[in-house]
């Protein structure tokens, strides 16, 4: 047995008794007089929410699992089974509340199920080398109505899609947009700002990614502006997928994300394999999100650049390389009445010409990608019961000798969670 394996293994015993032995207590005292100080609370959607009478504290405990069954296709001509996915996808557990003061917050994820804790990615890097429990981790104070800190490890206010909880996707994953160009969770310092009409957010972090165990001196630097034309969408709904809060008035949202990754040590910024040498990547991510009556448009692009995008060991017998490049995923989807939803989606992502076009490092040969995808939800209770089935025709494209490859592929997947 592994050290890694042991470790998830060790901790995971140790936070299921420990939430298990918490929550029996705090019931226990809830229920035990009429006088007692602990009020329970069952919310649609919001889990099981403790909160002291004094208001000294407040608790919300929830978990959710993403089952998943897929298949995919050797190729478009053969439709022999290539693979077959039968696993849990995703599992979470989640804290949040206040302490003290209603301006004091925090916010707890950990993921268990081992497709959620990036296990390969940890194999081949100096930098992160324990699996991913820890998610989310953060402690915030809201300054004013509008403007909030946060310090600890979170999601970077990148793309829209990796941003929207993977709990509220309308499709059994994200594209291939986001899995290439995302910005991902990093530790440290994040700030937002929001009106009626807009939103400003920022963030100075590490730029090494998630549970890191070192770090160099350069910082990872974000930004994010939402513009708003016609005012905040009902609740969160600017950041669920699909329509479900079925907007009564049109709603509109533009943004924009900049970051700027300085000496960065791995392939993807705050993701990826260790490069040789430090770059410099810079990211763009553009989005447009339009709802309205069960009607939803989403419209992303992503761009990266690297001042080095190359880097090698002193032979240069091994390289490892930044994807330089762009992509753009738009979905489309209405949901009836009935609760049942329709979506497409079309991705792609491609490299730049001046990394596999290039005569000192021939063989690098990064590949251009198309994806469509067709999906069906009914969604049960939201997000937090619904039945998913997609059907997924993706290609892959070898810039260099000019060829292509499709694959056929269908997932059903049943995600649960209170």
């Amino acid at each position: 047995m592994t050290k890694n394996s042991t470790y998830g293994k060790t901790f995971f015993k140790m936070y299921l008794n420990f939430s298990v032995v918490l929550f029996l207590m705090l019931y226990m005292v809830a229920g035990s007089s009429a006088q007692n100080p602990i009020q329970v609370y069952t919310k649609k959607e919001r889990g099981i929410e403790f909160v002291a009478k004094d208001s000294i504290f407040s608790t919300q405990f929830q978990f959710r699992m993403q089952n998943r069954l897929g298949y995919e296709s050797v190729s478009i001509d053969d439709f022999t089974p290539e693979s077959f996915e039968f696993r849990v996808r995703r599992l979470r557990l989640r804290m949040k509340g206040f302490i003290y003061n209603p301006k004091w917050t925090y916010h707890i994820q950990l993921s268990f199920s081992r497709g959620d804790m990036d296990w390969e990615s940890t194999k081949s890097s100096a930098y992160n080398t324990s699996v991913n429990i820890i998610r989310d981790a953060i402690i915030s104070y809201q300054f004013t109505p509008s403007f909030s800190m946060t310090v600890g490890q979170t999601k970077l206010p990148g793309n829209r899609q990796r941003v929207v909880s993977s709990g509220d996707q309308q499709f059994v994953d994200r594209s291939i947009v986001n899995s290439t160009f995302t910005l991902d969770r990093d530790c440290g310092i994040f700030l937002n700002y929001e009106k009626k009409y807009f939103r400003l957010k920022g963030a100075i972090t590490t730029g090494e990614g998630r549970n890191v165990i070192k770090s160099d001196e350069g910082l990872s630097y974000t930004a994010r502006l939402e513009i708003l034309p016609f005012g905040k969408f009902t609740g969160n709904n600017d950041y669920v997928e699909g329509d479900l809060a079925r907007e009564e008035k049109p709603k509109l949202s533009i943004a924009g994300s900049y970051n700027f990754n300085h000496l960065a040590v791995r392939s993807a910024g705050q993701l990826g394999t260790d490069l040789y040498a430090p770059v410099n990547i810079q990211n763009l991510h553009l989005d447009v999100l339009f709802k309205y009556k069960g009607f939803a448009f989403y419209n992303e692009f992503c761009e990266r650049i690297a001042d080095e995008p190359v880097t090698f060991n002193a032979d240069t017998s091994k390289f490892n390389t930044v994807y330089v490049g762009f992509g753009s995923l738009t979905q489309i989807s209405y949901l009836f009445k009935s609760n049942w939803e329709i979506a497409a989606r079309y991705a792609f992502i491609a490299p730049f010409k001046n990394v596999y076009d290039n005569p000192t490092f021939s063989n690098i040969n990064l590949i251009r990608e198309n994806h469509i995808h067709l999906g069906v939800t009914r969604y049960i209770v939201g997000h937090r019961l619904k039945v998913q089935a997609n059907i997924t025709y993706n290609t892959k494209y070898n810039v260099q000798t000019v060829t292509s490859a499709s694959k056929l592929g269908g997932y059903f997947q049943i995600e649960l969670g209170i």
